[in-house]
């Protein structure tokens, strides 16, 4: 039996029962597609359920505000897939009255839809042969056949897309590719593989030679940048606070935060009460303020970890853009600040 025919075995009996398994429909695919992007099934699994029942069809989605997509997007990060996927959404019911393109090539044109996307979408909707190559697909081959190719190099990335196009079933690619994906996903985990049990280790390279913790190789990751946030939570006497829209371009583009004053380290309260004469948005005249935590929290991004304090001040009133403290659940947030809501004493 070949190594497809295999695969395909497995997954009859193994794979999990998902909603998005049982369907065709290009835009249920697609937008479980962009929840996996980045994100584990169980993570991702009830965001799709949210989706699905609160934009059950394209025009749904198309027609909805960009902060309630951000809202029910909220803690799953990455959050430029959601501003990604209500801009496809637009664009297919503007563009091709709802209906989806129809062909890897075409689907590869859409905003926030890349190589691996559109393969999926492509096959699984559509039947195309389109081998598609994520983590897990990477995992399997470069165990299997024993490659060490960094996967995230220009050369790694063309080699692997090569060999997954030259094993993908051409009778039924939507399940090749499916199973290929669920076998690394479960079988061959990047730790702790099942290779006892496997119905590859017959033939498998990285079992053979006792290399199966040392594969897949990558390349070494992007330094991690370090940053300091004071976020600045005003409460007046009329239990307002403030609440600014980010519209920098960065992972938080259009979700809502407090005030920030980004500093070099992390400030004591009298570096912060320096800060006073030196920030316009400090010159409401506080009447007292207190520091609401004494260490860091650090929220740990891909490439970035921020080390936050936030800062209590009471003021006597503020500016006329200023919102109810009971509304600021309304708004979408990052998971920092929406942690730090549910858990202040307002």
């Amino acid at each position: 039996m070949d190594f497809n025919s295999k695969l395909i075995n497995w997954y009859s009996t193994q794979k999990r029962e998902l909603p998005w398994r049982e369907t065709r429909n290009p835009y249920y695919i697609w937008l479980s597609e962009i929840i996996l992007q980045q994100t584990q099934v169980k993570q991702g699994l009830p965001y799709y359920d949210a989706f699905v029942t609160q934009y059950p069809t394209i025009f749904d989605l198309a027609e909805a505000s960009e902060t309630s997509i951000l809202k029910l997007w909220q803690g799953l990060g990455y959050y430029s897939r959601a501003r990604n996927l209500h801009a496809t959404a637009k664009h297919i019911v503007k563009e091709f009255d709802g209906e989806f393109p129809d062909n890897y090539k075409d689907l590869l044109k859409l905003k926030g839809v890349g190589d691996y996307t559109a393969s999926a979408i492509a096959s699984i909707a559509f039947n195309e042969v389109a081998a598609v190559v994520d983590g897990n697909v990477y995992r399997v081959l470069s165990r299997y056949f024993g490659i060490d190719t960094p996967i995230n190099s220009t050369i790694g990335i063309k080699e692997f897309k090569l060999l997954a196009s030259t094993l993908i079933d051409h009778n039924q690619p939507a399940t090749y590719n499916q199973a290929i994906m669920e076998f690394g996903a479960l079988q061959c985990k990047p730790k702790n593989p099942i290779c006892s049990v496997c119905p590859l280790q017959d033939s498998c390279v990285a079992l053979k030679n006792q290399i199966v913790d040392v594969l897949p190789v990558k390349l070494k990751k992007t330094k991690v940048t370090v940053k300091y946030f004071n976020f600045l939570v005003f409460l007046d006497h009329h239990k307002k606070t403030l609440f600014e829209k980010r519209s920098k371009k960065g992972i938080w583009q259009h979700l809502y935060q407090f005030p920030l004053i980004e500093s070099e380290k992390s400030l004591t309260a009298e570096e912060f009460h320096l800060l006073n004469f030196e920030d316009s948005l400090l010159k409401i005249n506080p009447l007292d303020y207190s520091l609401y935590n004494e260490v860091d929290i650090v929220h740990k991004l891909s490439h970035q970890h921020l080390y936050t304090k936030f800062w209590i001040i009471d003021v006597e009133s503020l500016p006329k853009e200023a919102i109810l403290i009971k509304s600021l659940t309304k708004y979408p947030s990052p998971v920092l600040i929406s942690e730090f809501i549910d858990n202040f004493s307002f």
